[in-house]
């Protein structure tokens, strides 16, 4: 199976979670390729005039894991116009994961995930796998073992 997983990364976190589910789905036989979405200005400060540096074309791929953080309780504004902008998703398997330094998923993972879904469904997606890393939590290493198991299955 050809694997994008698509991330958008401020700190690096984010970006070493889709490098493990990268190892793994490599360990397994696939072909998978890892790509950023990386903003003209990585500002969180300036999230309403978000512009596009890369935007990976998704249309070779036959599963799509999408990643990102958490900002101010809500998805990335990187990511989530990266999402607006694809064209159509349909007929890919599609997972999503966010992390986020809050250590309950109540505060912005479970919103953010939402968003996904929802910039997803809006492109004829259906999402398979969700996740929330809370990056804070001792547990967090269990927490990414746990989502790359799922969407391994």
């Amino acid at each position: 199976m050809n694997i994008g997983i698509i991330v958008h990364s401020h700190t690096g976190n984010t970006l070493s979670v889709a490098e493990k589910i990268k190892e793994k789905f490599i360990a397994e036989g696939h072909l998978v390729t890892l790509e950023q979405v990386i903003a003209v200005n990585e500002d969180p400060g300036a999230a309403a005039n978000v512009e596009l540096k890369t935007i990976p074309d998704i249309t070779g791929y036959d599963m799509i894991i999408f990643g990102a953080p958490v900002r101010a309780f809500s998805l990335s504004p990187v990511m989530l116009l990266y999402l607006n902008q694809l064209s159509s998703l349909q007929g890919k398997k599609i997972s999503c994961f966010v992390t986020q330094q809050l250590p309950f998923t109540w505060l912005g993972g479970n919103r953010s995930i939402k968003q996904m879904k929802k910039a997803v469904i809006a492109k004829k997606g259906t999402v398979n796998e969700t996740g929330v890393v809370n990056w804070s939590s001792k547990n967090r290493e269990d927490l990414i073992t746990d989502f790359i198991n799922k969407l391994a299955k």
